[in-house]
C-alpha cells in the first residue's frame, strides 16, 4: 500500500523496475523505462492518498485509537522477530508492524520509497540510495547509513541464517557514501534491486543489532509482549515519522491453527481479523451480520514436496506418476470452492507478466500413473506428511490418496499439527507439503525456492542450465528475450523438479466491519502482512 502523508518528504521517488517495467504506461516499452531508469530519471508518487490493488488513489481518513485483536494461521516457539529469520505469515505480520524496509510493495507489487527517498543506477550494477531524514529508532536512536549497511550485508553472514541469503549472495558491498546515503553494488546487474529490498527479510534493524527480543526498529508499533508460539501484543509508536500513523493503541495476535477456531473466534466477537480462511467458511461469515471477507487474488500455492535426493522422489518415473495422479479441476472446484486457478507444476501464476501460457497443462491420466508408478519400481505404502498449516494441504492429500488407489499406489497420510510444522516437519519429509506465500517478482521466487543452492530449495532440485538462465535473466533488459528466459526456467521446472502444484490461490481474511481500511495486496493475506499501518476500528 503506498500512501503518502501531509508532511512527509514532499515527493516520495520510485523506481518501476523488474516486472512492472513490463506493462509501464503510455506506450512506453520495458527498454524505454530502462533508458529512462539509466538516464537517473525517477517517476514520483505525488498527493495525498491511497494507491489500491487496482492502482486507483482514493482519500482515507483514519480513526486513531482503540485495540484489535488478530489470529493468523501458524504458530512455533521458533516466531522470531529477526526479520532476517522470519519464515511463516505470523513471522511476516509480526516484523511490518516493528520494521520498515527501504521500499515497500504497493497493490500492484510495483516498489515505493519508505526509509530510502530515492534509488539511483546507471547501469542496474551500482545503486545510489538517498536516505530520509528525521527517522528515529524506539529507543531514540537516529536513523543512519550503518544501519542499512549492517541491516543488508547481516544476510551475506552463514552465521546470520539468513532465510534470504540466496538474493542477499546478489550484493557485493553496501557503502556509506554521504550523511544520507549508501551505495549498494551488485555482483551482476539486476533491476529488481528495489523490489528485492521491499521485503519483509530486508526490513532494517539497528547497526550491530544481536539480541532481537526487544524488536527494536523503526516502525508504527513498539514491543510490549512476545511469547513465541503463543501470542505477542504491541502498542503504538508514539514517535512515529508518518504524522498521523498508525491509528491503533494496541494490537494483540496468535497464530491458531485451527481454522474453525479463528472464524468462531471471529465471529463471537473474540477477534476482529483472521487469516487463511476456508472457502468453505466463506458463506458462513458473509452470511453473519457485521461480518466480511478480504479476497486477495494471488500467486500462493500449496505443492506436493517429492524429495529427488531421499525416498521415492529420487526416482524421477515415481515424480511423474504422482503428478499424473493430481485431479487439479477437482482440486480447484471442491476444496478452493472456486477461489484459484490451475497449476501446471511451475510456480509462475497468470497474473505474471512471465508466466508461460503456452507451456501444456498437465492433465490426471491414470493411464501414464500407472505406467510410470510400475516403471518407477516404488511399491509398498509411501507416507504422505500434510497439516493444516499448509493451506489445503490435507484436502489434497485426501483427493490424492483416493486416486492412487485407482492405480495401486497405497498413500499412507500422516498429518501433522500446525504448531511447529514449518520448523519440524517441511523440508524434512520425503514426500510432504509446502504453502509458498506470493513472491513480489518472478525472480525473487525462483531463486528462494528453486535455485540449487537455495535453503528453501524443496525437492533439492538441481539444475546448471536453470541457474544459469536465472542469473542471466536479471541483466536482460530486452522484455522479449526476459520473458523467454522466464518460460524456459518455467519448462524446466515443469519436467525436471520433485513439485507438484495443483492450483495457484486467492488469499481469503476474515474480519468485523468495525474494522475499516482493509484493501488487497498480492504479496499476501492482510494487505501483503503490512495491515497493521493502515487499519482503524469504527465503533
Amino acid at each position: 500500500m503506498s500512501k503518502q502523508e501531509n508532511g512527509h518528504h514532499p515527493k516520495e521517488g520510485f523506481i518501476i523496475t523488474g516486472d512492472a517495467l513490463d506493462q509501464a504506461p503510455g506506450g512506453f516499452t520495458r527498454r524505454d523505462m530502462m533508458r529512462t531508469l539509466l538516464a537517473g530519471s525517477l517517476m514520483t508518487v505525488g498527493g495525498t492518498g491511497l494507491l489500491t490493488a487496482s492502482g486507483s488513489v482514493m482519500a482515507q481518513t483514519g480513526k486513531r485509537g482503540g485495540k484489535m485483536r488478530i489470529a493468523t494461521q501458524t504458530s512455533s516457539t521458533a516466531d522470531t522477530l529477526d526479520p532476517a529469520k522470519t519464515a511463516h505469515s505470523t513471522d511476516y505480520t509480526r516484523v511490518h508492524m516493528f520494521y520498515n524496509g527501504l521500499t515497500k510493495l504497493d497493490g500492484k507489487l510495483a516498489p515505493q520509497m519508505v526509509l530510502a527517498e530515492e534509488m539511483l543506477t546507471t547501469d542496474a550494477i551500482t545503486w545510489t540510495v538517498k536516505l530520509r531524514k528525521g527517522v528515529v529508532f524506539h529507543d531514540g536512536k537516529p536513523f543512519t547509513p550503518a544501519d542499512v549497511v549492517y541491516s543488508i550485508m547481516r544476510h551475506k553472514d552463514p552465521a546470520t541464517a539468513s532465510k534470504a541469503k540466496t538474493l542477499a549472495d546478489q550484493i557485493e558491498s553496501v557503502k556509506e557514501t554521504g550523511p544520507n546515503e549508501v551505495t549498494v553494488t551488485l555482483a551482476a546487474p539486476n533491476a529488481d534491486l528495489p523490489v528485492i529490498v521491499g521485503t519483509f527479510h530486508f526490513h532494517i534493524v539497528k547497526a550491530g543489532t544481536s539480541d532481537f527480543s526487544t524488536g527494536i526498529g523503526t516502525g508504527p508499533y513498539k514491543l510490549k509482549e512476545f511469547t513465541p508460539g503463543i501470542r505477542s501484543v504491541v502498542v503504538r509508536n508514539e514517535n512515529y515519522w508518518k504524522p498521523g500513523k498508525p491509528y491503533l493503541d494496541e494490537i494483540e495476535f496468535a497464530g491458531i491453527g485451527d481454522e474453525n477456531a479463528r472464524v468462531n473466534a471471529l465471529l463471537s466477537g473474540g477477534l476482529d481479523l483472521v487469516a487463511n480462511l476456508n472457502p468453505r467458511s466463506i458463506e458462513r461469515v458473509k452470511g453473519s451480520a457485521g461480518f466480511a471477507v478480504l479476497e486477495t487474488p494471488s500467486g500462493a500455492y500449496t505443492d506436493l514436496i517429492l524429495r529427488k535426493d531421499v525416498g521415492p522422489g529420487s526416482n524421477p518415473d515415481f515424480v511423474l506418476a504422482m503428478k499424473y495422479l493430481m485431479d487439479r479441476e477437482v482440486m480447484r472446484k471442491n476444496i478452493a470452492r472456486g477461489h484459484a486457478v490451475l497449476g501446471n507444476d511451475q510456480p509462475i501464476d497468470p497474473t505474471n507478466p512471465f508466466y508461460l501460457a503456452g507451456l501444456p497443462q498437465r492433465q490426471m491420466d491414470l493411464d501414464k500413473a500407472k505406467y510410470h508408478l510400475q516403471k518407477s519400481g516404488v511399491s509398498g505404502k509411501i507416507p504422505l506428511v500434510c497439516s493444516a498449516a499448509a493451506m489445503y494441504s490435507v484436502d489434497i492429500a485426501t483427493v490424492l490418496q483416493q486416486t492412487a488407489q485407482r492405480v495401486g499406489l497405497d498413500l499412507e497420510l500422516k498429518r501433522m499439527p500446525p504448531e511447529g510444522y514449518w520448523s519440524n516437519q517441511w523440508l524434512s519429509n520425503p514426500v510432504g507439503f509446502g504453502n509458498v506465500n506470493p513472491r513480489p517478482s518472478a525472480d525473487v521466487l525462483l531463486t528462494q525456492f528453486f535455485q540449487s543452492q537455495a535453503a528453501w530449495n524443496e525437492s533439492r532440485f538441481k539444475s546448471e542450465k536453470f541457474d544459469q538462465l536465472l542469473t542471466a535473466a536479471r541483466a536482460e533488459i530486452d522484455a522479449g528475450k526476459r520473458k523467454q528466459m522466464y518460460g524456459d526456467m518455467q519448462t524446466i521446472i515443469h519436467e525436471e523438479a520433485g513439485i507438484g502444484i495443483p492450483m495457484f490461490l486467492a488469499l481469503l481474511d476474515g474480519y468485523s466491519s468495525k474494522v475499516k481500511g482493509l484493501s488487497p495486496i498480492p504479496l499476501g493475506g492482510m494487505m501483503g502482512y503490512s495491515f497493521a499501518e493502515h487499519v482503524w476500528l469504527e465503533s
